[in-house]
């Protein structure tokens, strides 16, 4: 009985050990070291009131995009280029403004050190279109530009000519107080982020061909979020990479005939079942690697003691963090690549057996991801299925690669984040869902990262793209103010 009670003691030990390690490293649990924050200069004065004007006007340019090269209506970009030259003197005395892809906007203020890497700011100029037969719905004509209770009503909005002009009020006031900046500014505002980003590729090929490497570039992307799920309240979240985009076509054949006598498995039998298998064999998750695991290290001090634990402790509790956030769309997306078929096709008359039937499925890939092994794992779900072939449609895009959060730059967008957020807020990385301009300056730029100080509830994320699209007048004097002291202090 002795070996009993010595392996007894020895479990007890162990788990006695266990619970010892799991303890430690929660009580020690502190946020991340990061790079020192930065030092701001105080921001100058912003006539929120005249800005939300401003934005008001620029939004009553429909410049639209629906489909990747073609432009709806050249004439209300060009209308719009022409009441920025207006509105903003300074700025367009100060910068070089280059035309790019005929549209596309290009601002340049050298520094007086030519050896400093200049900083670049994105936004975009384009807008989507408002769904036919929806616009009753609005509170205000979706082009109006209308200001009601303090908010900016219109298409463009906050998606993303809020961005553009806080950007242009941010340099026309620094101007104004005879800013001459030490470290060059580059301002990119292309015309067809909606559909393909054409007009930011070229810009970005531009500054490639001249041996322009900024030193960072931000572009839209993420906000503070003031009912952020894991904490529920709000948190300023960065965006340090971005989900790729990829779809492919998954094409079933069968032999074809008449539907009354029809085949054991008809084509539309073969696509159904490899719908199924793609869509029961997801792409790997986790929350240690990735911004998903830096998300978790920066905002776990703030939570519980069994939160916290959790996070503390990644290694063992992994799984069931995973299985939690993996439990919502939203959570589920920042872990892992996600699958949603969206079309499905096949099939000219109800009495004629088609030879092949087709799904598009979308895929948004994840940084732990490529489009090579993203296509490899989807073909491997269906390799027993005789007659089904996947192959990309379109052009796909690889993920981002993730941005330093230990850096000086980083560290700078940070401290101006804070500056602009409801005391106590946290700052955090994040990964970006959807695809932005920023895209096409990785390996252009030495980092990406993507973020406005709007603050807005996880309700309200609806309206973007949605109906209702609009901007808080404050948040346009907190975007220009944000700007304002980043460009400063970035630049000196």
């Amino acid at each position: 009985m002795k070996w009993v009670w010595r392996g007894l003691v020895l479990v007890l030990v162990a788990v006695l050990a266990l619970v010892g390690v799991v303890l430690a490293r929660t009580l020690m649990m502190r946020a991340p070291e990061a790079a020192a924050a930065v030092e701001l200069p105080a921001p100058p004065a912003i006539d929120e009131a005249a800005a939300a004007a401003r934005l008001g006007e620029a939004i009553r340019f429909r410049t639209i995009s629906r489909e990747a090269g073609v432009v709806d209506d050249p004439e209300s970009f060009r209308g719009l280029h022409a009441f920025l030259a207006r509105a903003y003197p300074r700025t367009h005395a100060a910068f070089t403004r280059e035309y790019v892809n005929d549209l596309s906007l290009l601002y340049t203020l050298p520094g007086s050190d030519p050896s400093a890497a200049p900083i670049l700011l994105l936004a975009h100029q384009d807008v989507v279109p408002v769904e036919a037969g929806t616009e009753g719905d609005w509170e205000a004509e979706p082009f109006s530009g209308a200001l009601i209770d303090g908010m900016v009503y219109g298409r463009g909005a906050a998606d993303d000519k809020g961005s553009l002009i806080a950007i242009l009020e941010a340099t026309e006031a620094l101007l104004a107080q005879g800013f001459t900046p030490r470290r060059g500014v580059i301002l990119a505002f292309g015309h067809d982020e909606e559909v393909s980003g054409a007009g930011a590729a070229a810009m970005a090929a531009l500054l490639r061909e001249r041996n322009i490497r900024p030193w960072f570039a931000l572009d839209e992307g993420m906000a503070v979020v003031l009912d952020e799920p894991t904490t529920g309240g709000p948190v300023a979240l960065i965006g340090v990479a971005e989900k790729g985009y990829m779809s492919v076509r998954v094409a079933a054949r069968a032999e074809g005939g008449h539907s009354s006598m029809p085949q054991a498995e008809t084509a539309a039998d073969k696509l159904a079942r490899a719908i199924i298998a793609i869509r029961a064999r997801p792409f790997r998750g986790g929350v240690q690697d990735g911004p998903a695991g830096a998300l978790l290290d920066a905002l776990g001090p703030r939570l519980g003691f069994m939160q916290r634990m959790a996070i503390a402790n990644r290694w063992l509790f992994g799984g069931l963090i995973e299985e939690q956030v993996s439990a919502s769309p939203a959570g589920d997306a920042i872990l892992r690549t996600t699958i949603a078929p969206t079309i499905l096709a096949g099939g000219a008359k109800d009495n004629i057996l088609p030879q092949e039937m087709h799904a598009i499925i979308n895929l948004r890939l994840h940084p732990r991801d490529s489009v090579a092994s993203a296509l490899a794992h989807l073909r491997a779900s269906v390799a027993d299925i005789d007659g089904v072939t996947i192959e990309p449609e379109g052009a796909p895009n690889e993920p981002s690669p993730v941005s330093s959060t230990q850096g000086e730059a980083y560290a700078l967008i940070a401290s101006a984040a804070a500056a602009h957020v409801p005391e106590g807020a946290p700052v955090a990385p994040m990964l970006v869902l959807a695809a932005t301009d920023s895209r096409h300056y990785v390996g252009v730029a030495e980092n990406v990262y993507r973020f406005q100080p709007v603050w807005a509830r996880r309700a309200d994320l609806s309206r973007v793209h949605g109906t209702g699209e609009r901007l808080a007048v404050a948040d346009m004097g907190r975007m220009a103010r944000f700007y304002a002291q980043l460009i400063a202090a970035g630049a000196r």
